[in-house]
């Protein structure tokens, strides 16, 4: 099979598109003929040489961790009625994502159901899911005024739809006038470029007299200092990243915080866990089951799979918009 491979740590040019053998499944596992495969912005850090969520793995190593597509091999011990059935799935720790053919236990396995793209399911696979993890903090109704940063990547892309669903007056932010023509389109009430020194004083004159009640940041950064001087009294800012600022997302002190009347936490990991008694799967399909109604709808852009070194590239520079996705 034809399968991406990184040999050694560094650029994007570093991964190749090479020939290697096919793998097999062992017990308790299903081979996945990959139609779409997920590139998240892990795979470039590691990529890089950088640990983070999960350790550098052994060289040469196959990155992705999330693959849709059909099965077509079992196990020894697995039913063989999954043969021919639409999957998705989320590899875990264990990467091989970025192949023609990918390996994984039967038990993290998703139908597809009829309809849906193998593109999209891998997006409501892992940023779904992670969408539907950020949003158990939050309480949206008609009452609420939600800013969300990022909004036209693939978890913004969800939090507007999903805010818009609720009834909440939604505020897109976004980098560049084609991004913020996406949010536009998506639709968010206002949607502002945050690149632009006055997008907070524009925001601001277009909410008039509302304040947000939530905020959504994944940016960080001078962003978030400007972004929280919108939310009022009883206000929550919702952290689940920090692209604009170097190592961790900017912090504000109790006091400050009792000063404003807000709460600021992060929604990633372990805590993301404890609402759902850390079964992450429960997110998996809430999210496959959002998706599958017609609720969300992700943002997907694809790249072949031989232009992983590319996908990587713009996903480092903020040039794409929704989930990337490769394509065997």
């Amino acid at each position: 099979m034809h399968a991406i491979q990184l040999h050694a740590f560094g650029p994007a040019e570093n991964l190749r598109y090479d020939l290697v053998p096919d793998p097999q499944p062992g017990p308790g596992q299903v081979r996945i003929a990959v139609a779409a495969a997920g590139v998240h912005l892990v795979d470039t850090t590691l990529r890089a040489g950088q640990p983070g969520p999960f350790p550098l793995p052994d060289l040469p190593t196959i990155p992705g961790r999330e693959v849709a597509g059909s099965v077509d091999r079992v196990g020894p011990d697995i039913d063989p009625a999954w043969l021919g059935k639409r999957v998705v799935a989320h590899l875990g720790a264990a990467p091989g994502g970025y192949a023609e053919l990918a390996v994984t236990e039967a038990a993290r396995l998703h139908e597809v159901p009829d309809g849906m793209a193998a593109a999209d399911a891998v997006a409501m696979i892992g940023t779904g899911r992670t969408t539907l993890g950020i949003l158990q903090f939050a309480e949206l109704g008609p009452d609420s005024v939600a800013i969300v940063s990022a909004a036209a990547g693939g978890i913004g892309t969800l939090l507007v739809q999903y805010a818009k669903n609720a009834g909440a007056y939604v505020v897109g932010l976004a980098g560049g006038p084609a991004k913020v023509e996406l949010v536009q389109r998506n639709g968010a009430d206002i949607a502002a470029d945050y690149t632009r020194d006055d997008w907070a004083d524009t925001v601001r004159a277009a909410l008039d007299d509302r304040r947000a009640t939530v905020l959504f940041d994944s940016v960080g950064g001078e962003f978030a200092r400007a972004a929280i001087d919108l939310l009022g009294k009883g206000g929550q800012r919702l952290v689940y990243g920090w692209s604009g600022s170097d190592e961790e997302p900017l912090k504000f002190s109790e006091t400050e915080l009792a000063a404003r009347g807000i709460t600021s936490e992060i929604v990633l990991g372990p805590a993301m866990l404890r609402p759902v008694g850390g079964d992450i799967r429960v997110l998996e399909d809430r999210a496959m089951a959002e998706a599958a109604a017609g609720r969300l709808r992700p943002a997907v852009q694809r790249f072949s799979l031989a232009e992983a070194a590319e996908a990587h590239r713009a996903l480092e520079t903020r040039a794409t918009v929704g989930k990337v996705v490769l394509v065997p």
